[in-house]
């Protein structure tokens, strides 16, 4: 056979007028359907049958507002250790978020200039100058096994210490393969 001949050649064979060819995509969409479905079962069936770990007690530490005590859940949670007012220890590595509300004193007229600080081994992560308004203090960190979280202030009197408090609260605990 000559290349010439086989370029004149019909690709296709004709049907006859009218009848319509059975189309693959129809199918494909189908059976991609009952995979995804059959898929979604078989991952809900494994979650519903396997064992879940328990949640352990909540770590959570607030102080204040008056009467000021860390108040805790537990005697002593496990990932924190009280060490002074306003002062915390972290005794696990996580991300905690800290929540808080400062209440300035507006009635103070002391000579220091209103800061309160929230600080991490000293350093400050968080610091509020506005006296005229009651602000939030926190956010989500990461801490360490070790850092010492405190919240301070430039002078005692400069807050409403029956208005004013402070807590942490442990997010979560990664656990990374290394």
């Amino acid at each position: 056979m000559s290349l010439s001949h086989m370029e004149n050649m019909p690709l296709s064979h004709s049907s006859p007028q009218g009848a319509q060819r059975p189309s693959w995509k129809p199918w494909l969409l189908y059976s991609t359907v009952i995979i995804v479905l059959l898929l979604c079962s078989f991952s809900a069936l494994i979650f519903t049958l396997l064992p879940l770990k328990t949640a352990q007690e909540p770590c959570v530490a607030k102080f204040g507002p008056l009467p000021s005590k860390w108040q805790m859940p537990s005697p002593e949670p496990s990932c924190v250790n009280k060490t002074a007012d306003w002062r915390l220890k972290i005794l696990q590595n996580g991300l905690y978020l800290i929540y808080g509300q400062v209440a300035p004193n507006t009635a103070y007229k002391g000579r220091a200039p209103f800061e309160v600080q929230l600080r991490k081994n000293e350093d400050p992560i968080q610091a509020l100058t506005n006296n005229s308004t009651i602000q939030n203090v926190g956010g989500a960190y990461e801490f360490h096994a070790g850092d010492v979280i405190d919240l301070i202030f430039n002078a005692e009197h400069q807050v409403l210490k029956n208005k004013t408090y402070w807590g942490i609260f442990l997010l979560t605990n990664p656990q990374f393969i290394s």
